[in-house]
């Protein structure tokens, strides 16, 4: 598939809930047609990306950092009766990088580790517990460069339940789905952006709230690459 770094500015923290911001506006694109979100459309689409497409910029500020740090997550797609649903995971309060904001499990790369497939798969595992044999990995996604200093390969993986989960109390607050028909169509894609202190300039981000829950920032931004690989 073409290579392409997708950079947004991205804060770990704000002096606001980003939950109270007023909506800029919406992605606005049509739903994904039922057949792309099924496992065996999803299988053929990374198997052979012949289409082209092009990763979404949301903001022009580049991650400044000496050197980038190599992570991998997982965006785990899990095979329901009624569905694809999308686990994520909602980070603990106290942690030092996106406190309290919802993830995917992944994390740094270790030098145990092969590749990047398999830093996300290691990380799952001793982060939300979920073991690998559980997992079909069918691609991967673009870069995701963060403000915070990470370069993130997303890993996409079909789960086939049933599955055991035990959660890192100290990482994860809590772990819960998302019915991926509500999260690839862009109805459900909110714009918003803030004012940087001191004139530094407005930045833009993505957020998709589903119930009780508030998607944004980087999560949001690689939801949004996935929407744009599957309906190119």
């Amino acid at each position: 598939m073409p290579f392409f770094v997708y950079r947004t500015f991205f804060l770990a923290t704000l002096p606001f809930d980003p939950a109270l911001l007023p909506v800029d506006g919406l992605g606005g694109e049509g739903a994904l047609d039922a057949a792309r979100l099924e496992a065996g459309w999803l299988r053929a689409r990374f198997a052979s990306p012949v289409a082209a497409w092009q990763s979404e910029i949301v903001d022009d500020a580049q991650a400044r950092h000496p050197r980038m740090t190599p992570a991998s997550v997982l965006i785990p797609l899990v095979l329901r009766p009624e569905g694809l649903s999308l686990l994520l995971t909602q980070r603990t309060a106290h942690l030092t990088d996106h406190a309290g904001q919802i993830s995917f499990p992944g994390g740094r790369a270790e030098l145990v580790d092969v590749d990047a497939i398999d830093t996300a798969l290691r990380e799952t595992e001793e982060e939300i517990g979920l073991h690998r044999r559980h997992i079909e990995v069918i691609g991967t996604l673009p870069e995701y460069v963060t403000g915070t200093g990470y370069k993130v390969t997303p890993v996409v993986g079909l789960v086939a339940p049933p599955f055991e989960m035990t959660p890192d109390e100290n990482e994860v607050a809590e772990i819960f789905e998302v019915p991926l028909a509500f999260l690839m169509n862009g109805a459900n894609h909110q714009r918003l952006s803030f004012e940087l202190p001191e004139g530094a300039g407005r930045r833009t981000f993505y957020a998709m709230p589903y119930e009780r829950f508030f998607i944004w920032g980087a999560t949001a931004g690689m939801l949004r690459n996935l929407f744009h690989f599957l309906r190119a």
